[in-house]
């Protein structure tokens, strides 16, 4: 697919499974086959906060994302250090210039011989730029395992420009896009006594609306608030808006 084509495709994907599927066969073009990519807007000083709330998206093997995603070997990870502290794009070098200067923890020398004893050797990390102090977002490419960092820098001069303004124009689209996370998705009549609370309606307003009983409406704001994790209804409106499960189309 062309630049442009992939753009326009890109912006005009119906759900994250379509999207991601483009993205993932575009950098495939570019050598990097393997890629992760996380959003979170519920993000700490030092970490991206609870793996619940997070958007991840990967077409790693479960070999490796059992472990390094599973298993939270994420949060020892050099470049997840990187990532909190910097925006834009770095490239893996920067991992062979720890090592050589011996500035790695114990735990971030386990997280690096476990990426190369599953192949994942060379690559580049995108940091995107953050829209609020709390969300932050990030992709992983791993490059080919016959592709090694030397050669996956010269191509990212050739090309790096091109492919981090791809990848940040896929990382805003993702966040218009419905999600549900790791956790279970609202029915649609979970959202709809969700956007009739979010204006301002009561109980016995959205039931006449809806027209259901009272309690009807009671149990899907029930059933909404343990779909998303959450005690209160206000946060149940809160988490769906930010996860973009509220005032969307039907496709």
């Amino acid at each position: 697919m062309a630049f442009t084509q992939y753009l326009k495709a890109i912006t005009n994907a119906q759900s994250i499974g379509e999207l991601w599927d483009m993205h993932t066969r575009k950098m495939a073009e570019y050598g990097f086959d393997r890629l992760i990519y996380g959003f979170t807007r519920y993000r700490h000083n030092t970490s991206f906060g609870d793996p619940e709330d997070c958007i991840v998206l990967t077409n790693h093997k479960p070999s490796y994302t059992d472990v390094f995603i599973g298993e939270g070997l994420y949060f020892q990870a050099p470049m997840t250090k990187w990532v909190l502290e910097n925006e834009g794009a770095c490239s893996w070098n920067i991992l062979q210039k720890m090592m050589a200067s011996e500035t790695l923890s114990d735990s971030e020398r386990r997280v690096i011989d476990f990426n190369i004893s599953q192949n994942v050797l060379a690559g580049y990390t995108i940091s995107f730029k953050s829209i609020s102090p709390r969300s932050k977002g990030v992709i992983g490419l791993t490059a080919q395992a016959d592709i090694s960092q030397q050669e996956i820098d010269k191509l990212w001069a050739e090309h790096g420009d091109d492919i981090v303004l791809m990848n940040n124009i896929a990382h805003l689209k993702i966040m218009t896009l419905p999600h549900i996370g790791t956790g279970r998705s609202l029915t649609k009549r979970q959202k709809e006594v969700l956007e009739w609370v979010g204006d301002g309606k009561t109980t016995q307003d959205i039931a006449l609306l809806m027209g259901l009983t009272p309690a009807t409406v009671e149990k899907h704001l029930r059933l909404a608030r343990e779909a998303l994790n959450v005690e209160t209804t206000a946060q149940a409106v809160l988490k769906a808006a930010l996860k973009n499960q509220m005032f969307i189309f039907e496709v």
